[in-house]
């Protein structure tokens, strides 16, 4: 409540509704506005520690292409990361709440953290693969004593 002259108020505040008299029931509706935000803010906190629970409790391995040196052909950006975890979890997150500063191009473990809440933070572990995982080399035969025949790449134009 801020008290204001009354000239302010009846020519500019109260017409453009951005004030209100105060009067026993406007105080009353006050009252119970602040009682369902309290219930509605506990409520959404809990909500989001329990979403942090079960996000804590998840292992996720994303797969990527790569080529034979190693160098990846994409990458894992926020958006893969929430469709990824709306298809484990079930619930939705605001690809907007996961602070990742670069896509993610390399592979191996990996640690993102999620603003579920003003005070909830969760850290995402998960790891990243290789598509083309490379089998294990086999023993290859010794080569023969003699070296190949060398080619001639360079020739002399007559």
């Amino acid at each position: 409540m801020v008290k204001v002259r009354r000239g302010y108020a009846r020519n500019y505040l109260l017409p453009r509704g951005k004030a209100h008299e105060v009067t026993p029931a406007s105080l009353r509706q006050l009252e119970n506005l602040k009682t369902k935000r309290a219930e509605r803010e506990a409520r959404e906190l809990n909500e989001a520690e329990e979403l942090a629970r079960r996000i804590n409790k998840l292992r996720v391995i994303f797969k990527l292409e790569t080529g034979e040196t190693g160098k990846a052909f994409g990458s894992i950006t926020a958006q893969d990361i929430v469709t990824r975890l709306k298809n484990e979890i079930g619930d939705e997150i605001d690809r907007h709440k996961i602070h990742l500063e670069h896509p993610i191009k390399t592979t191996g473990e990996h640690e993102v953290a999620i603003k579920l809440h003003h005070d909830v933070t969760v850290n995402f572990k998960f790891e990243v693969k290789s598509a083309h995982e490379e089998p294990a080399k086999a023993v290859e035969p010794a080569e023969s004593a003699e070296p190949a025949p060398k080619r001639g790449l360079f020739r002399r134009r007559k």
